[in-house]
């Protein structure tokens, strides 16, 4: 496992030390996993609505594409 140095102001150490009973590295350590996780769930997120509104752009293209035939054929029906 690697290691990281953390700066804290000294009043926060204060307490910290108050309270030698609590693995603090752990706590940190289980921070940043959440953090992470929190960060690549928005990236995928960000990806899935990326992917939807190009699906969405495309399925717009082919309605109208759709509405401009219909409207030919009536058109050429006598409608």
């Amino acid at each position: 496992m690697v290691s990281i140095t953390l700066s804290i102001p000294e009043e926060l150490r204060k307490k910290m030390r108050e309270h030698d009973e609590i693995n603090w590295s752990a706590i940190v350590r289980k921070t940043i996993e959440k953090r992470i996780g929190e960060i690549k769930w928005k990236e995928e997120m960000l990806k899935q609505l990326k992917e939807e509104k190009e699906f969405e752009k495309d399925a717009l293209i082919i309605g109208d594409k759709i509405k401009e035939g219909m409207w030919k054929r009536y058109k050429k029906e006598g409608w």
